[in-house]
Parts: C-alpha cells; structure tokens; sequence
C-alpha cells in the first residue's frame, strides 16, 4: 500500500503539473486514482528530469537507476520513488512499459526527428501510449482488444499535445511535425525553427494532427466499455478533456504558433458529467465491432509485454466485462431451470 503521506505529495504535484490528468482522475475510484497518481507523478518526475537538465543523458542514466531501484524493492527515499514502488509491486506493472517511457525520453533527449507520421506516432506510443497500457494494468485488465483501444487514447492524446504545443516546442528547439510534411510545404526544418509562423501551409500541418487525433479518440471508446464500470467514467473524462483541447485548436482555426489552446475549468466539469453519462447509459449497449481493430502497428509492443502470460484472464475478463454477455448467460441459466 502507498504511504498516505507520499500519495498527498504525488497528487499535490499531478495538481500543479498537468490540471487536465488530475480533473480526470477525480472520476477514478480510490483503489486505481492513487496508484494511477504515484504512476503519474513517477512519469511526469521523469519527462521533468530530462526537459529541464542541459546535461540530458546522465539525468536518464539517473532516471534509469531510479526506476532499476524501484522495480528491486529497494526506492530512492523520495515520495515519488517510494509511491512508485509500492504502485509496482501491488500491480506487478511489467518493467517493459514504464522502460518504455524512459526510450521516449530518450529520444527527446537526442533531439530525434521524425520522417513520417509513423514515426511521431511511434514516439507517442513510447511516452503516451505506454501510460495508457499501464493505467489498464492498474484496472486489472489485460485484454488483448481494450489495450489497443488505450493505445489509441494515448497516441491521439500525445498528438493532441504536439499540435498545441508546435509554437512552444520550436522555442525549445524541438520539432515533431513530420519531415515529409515540411518539405511538402516546401519550408525547410531550421527556418520553421527559426522563425515559427502561422502560416497556412503550418496551419494545414496542425489540422492533420488535429483530425489524426480525432480517429483515434473515436476508436478509443469501444476500449473503455472493457474496463471495470467504476473506473470508465474517469477514462472517459481524460477523453473528453483532451478531445476539447483538439476542439479548441480547431475553433482557432489551428493557429497554435502564438496561441496556446486552453479550455475553462466549466468545459473540465462539463465533460465530466458527460463522462458519467457515457459510462452508464450505453452499458446495455451491443460491443461495437470498433474493439477489434488491430493496434496501430507501432504500439503491438506494449499490448505484448502487458498480456505476456496472461490469455487465461484476458478470456476471464471478456466474458466478465461484457453486459451483454452477462445478460445471455442469465437468460440461458433461467430458461434451463
């Protein structure tokens, strides 16, 4: 169990760092709101460490040795670190998908390019996707089908986050719009970063992002009807408030060069209503057939490494999540009595 005293840290911290995550995880129940806040914070301590150190690779050989500690049993003495600990070993979180971040942050820390959207979209799986995988770790669920579909939620959530920040990130120095894209356009790599401009030709660059990121939230929702009923509202929240930010860059028209897409914290309580009324009133609904799309070629990684070892719960955990299912098997014992 987490230490009351390092879960207050972790959620103070998730409560300055990223208000969008926290106002979704309200709608969590308890059981997964703090582990999945020690996770968050664990993951968000890392993406600090390297963003804000010159030197970037001993801080991810430092990050490295944290996360080799925490997995040992034997956590650096910090709340975060202990927090994260107590979260691995309550969950047996496979080590292949937090080392998966760390290789994202990796790739930030050379200053990777990408030629495709393929590529961005791999490097979403590393540092989005991947927390995704792990939030269903945490719910107990380990299905095949409703890991893809977090997948989908955290690459489009990432892809989100790269069309809003493109004017910041050109400040920093840091590109992930596609290199085809640009030369597309025909604007070269170090003018853009030079002199960010809003220009129709980057404009069109955002919306693909934009309505890239709108296909995989409409994918994602056949996923959350897999997870535990308590926990879907929560998901659902991070879908919407997320989404919302996409709808915001599109209402300006996708200008994120000089302005910053923000929502109001009356949309954040907005979505969470919708949230709850998403969760319970499609729950007699048919499974739509969306849940068995095969995962996006860059995040088959992730689904493996949760479902190594585990076919006999995924089976479980179909039947067990299914309403429809539930109601069938009633109705077949009823009539045989």
């Amino acid at each position: 169990m987490i230490d009351p005293k390092d879960m207050a840290y972790c959620e103070e911290s998730i409560r300055h760092g990223s208000l969008s995550f926290h106002a979704a995880s309200k709608a969590l129940p308890k059981s997964v709101r703090n582990p999945a806040l020690a996770l968050y914070a664990f993951c968000r301590l890392a993406d600090d460490e390297v963003d804000l150190k010159a030197d970037k690779l001993p801080a991810l050989k430092a990050l490295q040795a944290r996360m080799d500690a925490a997995y040992a049993g034997n956590p650096l003495d910090t709340p975060v670190d202990r927090a994260f600990a107590s979260m691995v070993k309550d969950t047996a979180m496979p080590k292949a998908l937090p080392q998966a971040l760390l290789e994202g942050l990796e790739w930030d820390a050379e200053g990777r390019r990408y030629e495709t959207l393929s590529g961005v979209i791999a490097y979403s799986a590393r540092v989005a996707a991947a927390v995704g995988v792990m939030m269903c770790v945490l719910m107990g669920v380990r299905d095949r089908n409703a890991l893809a579909r977090a997948c989908d939620l955290g690459v489009a959530m990432q892809l989100t986050n790269i069309a809003r920040d493109i004017g910041e990130d050109a400040l920093e120095n840091r590109l992930y719009i596609p290199q085809e894209w640009l030369r597309e356009a025909g604007i070269s790599e170090e003018d853009f970063l030079k002199h960010p401009k809003p220009t129709k030709a980057v404009r069109q660059m955002v919306r693909r992002l934009v309505v890239e990121s709108e296909r995989l939230y409409l994918r994602s929702e056949a996923g959350i009807t897999r997870l535990p009923v308590t926990c879907r509202p929560g998901i659902f929240a991070a879908r919407f408030i997320y989404a919302g930010i996409a709808g915001v860059i599109r209402d300006q028209s996708y200008q994120t060069i000089t302005t910053r897409a923000r929502t109001t914290n009356a949309q954040k309580f907005g979505w969470l209503g919708l949230s709850m009324l998403r969760s319970f009133s499609g729950m007699m609904m048919p499974q739509s057939a969306v849940i068995y799309a095969k995962p996006l070629p860059e995040v088959e990684f992730l689904v493996d490494a949760a479902t190594e070892g585990v076919a006999e719960k995924r089976e479980w955990s179909d039947k067990f999540f299914d309403p429809i299912e539930q109601l069938r098997n009633a109705d077949a014992q009823k009539h045989t009595a």
